[in-house]
């Protein structure tokens, strides 16, 4: 087996988009475009509640959540905010369906307790992945939320379950 390469940065600096509780994942990725290619899908992303988001969105942007982020369905939202350039979500509490989807395709999902009072729609973050620590820019105020397992975060370092499997020989 070959030695892992880093894909991804574990380091990112991002502006924040600020969500609130029980945001499902059939408000995220409506049914409609799923029949659509993900670039295209992701121009939908949060259609019903933030029309135009996505056309707001810069590369390295960092969703923040409260409780219970990316309840309901299984829908691969993932894919549109890596489509889009998220560099990572941070919640209070996700779902763990989301969640797991989320580090299988290769974005970031980390618990941070205290992350939506912590932080305002427009604050820019620096979150370290590996250590879990966030830092607002704006206020100074750090957090430290739960790191990811050593696993997760290689899967999230290769870009996803498939690419790290290719890195590692298993897939041609």
């Amino acid at each position: 087996m070959s030695a892992p390469q880093t894909t991804r940065p574990l380091q990112v600096r991002g502006r924040v988009w600020k969500f609130g509780d029980s945001v499902n994942t059939d408000e995220m990725f409506p049914g409609f475009a799923m029949r659509l290619p993900i670039t295209e899908a992701a121009q939908y992303m949060f259609n019903a509640t933030r029309p135009g988001w996505p056309a707001l969105v810069r590369s390295g942007d960092v969703i923040v959540g409260g409780r219970r982020f990316g309840l309901g369905s299984s829908r691969p939202v993932a894919l549109l905010m890596l489509e889009l350039g998220i560099s990572c979500v941070l919640a209070e509490e996700f779902s763990s369906l989301f969640m797991r989807n989320s580090i299988n395709l290769g974005l970031a999902a980390l618990t941070v307790p205290g992350v939506t009072s912590a932080v305002d729609e427009g604050d820019d973050l620096e979150v370290d992945l590996e250590s879990a620590r966030v830092r607002n820019v704006r206020t100074g105020t750090a957090l430290t939320g739960a790191p990811l397992p050593a696993l997760a975060l290689d899967i999230v370092r290769h870009g996803g379950v498939e690419e790290r499997l290719h890195s590692q020989g298993y897939l041609d």
